[in-house]
């Protein structure tokens, strides 16, 4: 694995974040001239990369597409034509949109970036591009295609095309109309994006990989197994030939996954640092404290290190809008302590409730709540003065305090460490409800010590005898939504 670290990653939406910027300076900006103040807000809050979503340029047939979406128009308050573009993910080219600044500003943002100590990460989409670019007039064959008219096909060129192309779409759901489905099919299709993917590693530190469970062999032959191919199954996956050459050329560049559907193991022993955790998403919108732990706890040590941890990000609904703020607060806080990728979304940290579509190319002024606000700036400002996401990780397994007693289950523990005299357990309970727990803590020669138990969010001092700890654990009694990070130092 390239990644050493647990990275802190940022995404924002490029377009709508940029524009915000520009109507603050009274003039557009690209990204050669986003504000000091912007990277050294980044650099504060611990940020390790930050992801720029949708950079890349698309064409008048994508912008069309968005445009005649009526749920952008009818939305309240409705979507203005000026507010609509594109896609990002109909991709005209992998090249930086000129609105932005093109290339060279992207290449001087990146550089601003570096001098913070902070890396970059780019959208790559293996899956479809849009309609409007060259290949689909200049290489149709690295299609999907069809001798007949099918639903979810379209006629490139009518005087001169004999096929009809698909539009990119997964097993489970429509088409994207304003897309076209690349064959993997196809050996030339495969060497096409792997030699993209190359060019556009020449820009970045790391991809995130959009939907990269499609291009998987089986997922791909299941969704197009009714669409005729005139070449026979591939030997190896995509994946593995396209990071083994990214990585040929930059050994440390990051690859993340956005998967789904049971196949985030697969994709991270294909080469991938890091794969989004859905179902612990899905676990905590859905309040289930129960199923968090017994996902955590029953995975190996090695996945979770290797997974993406978030709340929301451009595809969910902000997290505002589905928690209260105590359950937004234990929920943060666990995603933030557990081992892998932590993934935040630009307006996760004020408590916007408002979800940007991605044709959307403006963003609307929303109040920041300011408790999130503050805790958010708190906690991350804090967790730079421990070993959280720096030192070594372990999942406790809470035990129940008393015989039946079930509240042990809502529990989460993290402890992160070092130095053998000083440690941190950042602790959720996920339930609404008061409870308790005992947990074993990892603790060297903890017999002959007393330990400083300090919770860094809520103030409180206690004193724990080490021979205590050894016989019995730590014992645990919090509130509901508790959310608590402790930090242990030897007393004596």
């Amino acid at each position: 694995m390239s990644i050493s670290r647990h990275p802190l990653l940022y995404e924002i939406n490029a377009r709508c974040w940029l524009w915000g910027l520009s109507q603050s300076a009274g003039r557009a900006l690209t990204l050669a001239e986003v504000p000091e103040s912007e990277f050294e807000f980044w650099r504060n809050l611990g940020f390790t990369h930050i992801w720029l979503m949708g950079v890349w340029r698309i064409g008048p047939n994508a912008r069309a597409h968005s445009l005649q979406i009526c749920e952008l128009r009818e939305k309240i308050p409705p979507c203005t034509d000026e507010e609509i573009g594109g896609s990002p993910y109909a991709i005209a080219e992998y090249e930086v949109s000129a609105s932005l600044g093109g290339n060279a500003a992207l290449i001087s943002f990146r550089r601003r970036l570096e001098r913070h100590g902070l890396k970059l990460i780019l959208d790559f989409v293996p899956n479809h591009l849009g309609h409007d670019h060259r290949w689909v007039t200049e290489r149709p064959e690295l299609f999907v295609r069809s001798g007949v008219q099918r639903p979810d096909t379209f006629r490139p060129d009518v005087g001169k095309s004999q096929s009809w192309i698909a539009y990119g779409k997964d097993p489970y759901m429509g088409a994207w109309a304003d897309t076209v489905q690349l064959d993997y099919r196809n050996p030339a299709t495969r060497e096409a994006m792997k030699q993209q993917l190359e060019r556009v590693a020449e820009l970045c530190d790391g991809v995130r990989c959009d939907m990269a469970m499609l291009v998987l062999n089986e997922v791909f032959a299941r969704t197009w197994n009714d669409y005729p191919a005139d070449f026979g199954a591939s030997p190896t996956e995509f994946w593995s030939e396209a990071i083994g050459a990214v990585r040929h050329r930059f050994p440390d560049f990051l690859f993340a996954a956005e998967a789904y559907w049971n196949l985030e193991r697969r994709l991270q022993e294909l080469g991938f640092d890091f794969a989004y955790d859905k179902p612990l998403y899905d676990f905590l919108v859905a309040r289930n404290a129960a199923a968090v732990q017994q996902h955590l706890l029953g995975e190996s040590e090695w996945f979770i290190k290797r997974c993406v941890h978030f709340l929301e990000n451009h595809d969910e609904p902000r997290i505002a809008s589905l928690l209260g703020f105590p359950e937004h607060r234990a929920a943060a806080l666990l995603i933030l302590a557990l081992p892998g990728l932590c993934l935040l979304h630009e307006g996760q940290l004020t408590g916007l409730r408002e979800r940007l579509s991605v044709h959307v190319m403006r963003r609307r002024l929303e109040a920041a709540q300011s408790e999130i606000t503050e805790f958010y700036g708190t906690i991350l400002k804090l967790l730079q003065a421990t070993s959280v996401r720096q030192g070594h990780p372990v999942l406790l397994r809470p035990r129940e305090a008393w015989p039946g007693n079930p509240t042990a289950m809502n529990f989460v523990g993290v402890q992160w460490q070092s130095r053998p005299d000083v440690f941190e357990l950042a602790l959720v309970n996920l339930a609404s409800h008061q409870g308790q727990c005992y947990l074993d803590l990892q603790v060297a020669h903890p017999v002959e010590s007393v330990w400083q138990m300090r919770d860094l969010l809520g103030g409180q001092t206690f004193l724990r005898k080490g021979r205590d700890l050894k016989k019995t654990g730590l014992y645990i009694d919090a509130p509901g939504n508790a959310a608590q990070l402790f930090q242990f130092t030897q007393h004596l």
